[in-house]
């Protein structure tokens, strides 16, 4: 069966706006912009195509989508580049594009369209399959070693911490129950698990019973926000002054985390009480957006994963000590 191509299976969200936010960075001659969760290329073909001498460097740690968007984009030509990495490893990126600092920055977080619509990839709680979760699928952690081998405690932290689950404690305990019956294999045995501990009158309230289980376990797997945490200061680290970095997000702990690096490089860091602020305090970043923006009604509309996601963006003004550089 021939596959489908990738501007067919993903709709980018909130492409225009993105687009708006990055274009004042790219008034250079020859900007490079990294699109640092490249997935099936939407963003990346939109800035393509509107800023005709951009260079694009594709950021994903699925071979997969790494494969579609690189057939997506070979009109392109060597306009558009990519890098099997995470997208932590920014300034490894820059220097695929022979720079050491880049215009513009774009973070698309979370799971990709590719991966839930993947089933065997045990994104989804809606259809059965193996229980992998990997977002890279050449990596051997997945997420039956989780459900298996983690510890109670251990499952209960995670779910709590990284699913905001409020039945961590029961979920956590009935996996360890039904797994020492026989080791849990698949998506739809471990969605049973956790139909099987949350209250019924529980269970709709914010949606599929398991959401919050699986967003855990796929945190967990992916190490998604340790390599976040790491991600955006490097990014503020690698454009230049007059650069920008935009990030959506689409669940809160993603958005702390980019909420509060961006607010960390927008206030003066001038000691309490200093009679006057030295040039090394003042911000280095400008915040671009009124707190977390939101997609239209009509954008959700069309196209419900939109729903969820939070935009935020910032400007760089200043260059910091450490890196000296504004290309």
């Amino acid at each position: 069966m021939q596959e489908t191509p990738a501007e067919q299976r993903h709709v980018p969200v909130l492409l225009e706006r993105c687009l708006d936010l990055l274009a004042p960075g790219f008034e250079t001659d020859s900007p490079v912009v990294l699109d640092a969760t490249l997935g099936m290329g939407g963003h990346s073909e939109a800035m393509l195509k509107r800023f005709p001498n951009l260079t694009v460097v594709g950021i994903d740690r699925d071979p997969q989508a790494l494969e579609l968007a690189g057939r997506r984009l070979a009109p392109f030509g060597d306009r558009f580049r990519s890098i099997h990495t995470t997208y932590e490893n920014i300034a490894d990126a820059a220097a695929v594009a022979g720079v050491d600092a880049v215009d513009g920055v774009l973070f698309d977080l979370g799971v990709s369209s590719l991966q839930l619509d993947e089933r065997e990839r045990g994104f989804a709680y809606s259809f059965d399959a193996p229980l992998d979760m990997r977002m890279d699928s050449q990596a051997e952690f997945t997420a039956e070693t989780v459900v298996n081998e983690y510890s109670e405690d251990e499952l209960r932290t995670i779910l709590r911490n990284w699913g905001e689950e409020r039945f961590a404690p029961r979920i956590a305990r009935a996996i360890v129950a039904a797994r020492a019956v026989k080791p849990l294999k698949t998506t739809g045995e471990l969605v049973d698990v956790v139909k099987s501990a949350v209250p019924m009158s529980a269970q709709h309230k914010k949606g599929h019973p398991a959401k919050q289980t699986f967003q855990a376990l796929r945190i967990e797997v992916n190490e998604e926000l340790d390599v976040l945490t790491r991600a955006i200061p490097a990014a503020l680290e690698t454009i230049r002054v007059g650069g920008r970095v935009v990030a959506m997000s689409y669940h809160s702990l993603e958005d702390k985390i980019v909420k509060q690096e961006f607010a960390r490089g927008a206030r003066s860091t001038a000691p309490k009480g200093f009679p006057v602020e030295l040039p090394e305090h003042q911000p280095t970043l400008k915040i671009l957006t009124r707190g977390a923006e939101r997609p239209s009604d009509e954008e959700t509309a069309t196209n419900p994963r939109a729903a969820s996601a939070r935009l935020r963006a910032v400007e760089k003004i200043r260059t910091t000590m450490k890196s000296g550089s504004t290309r």
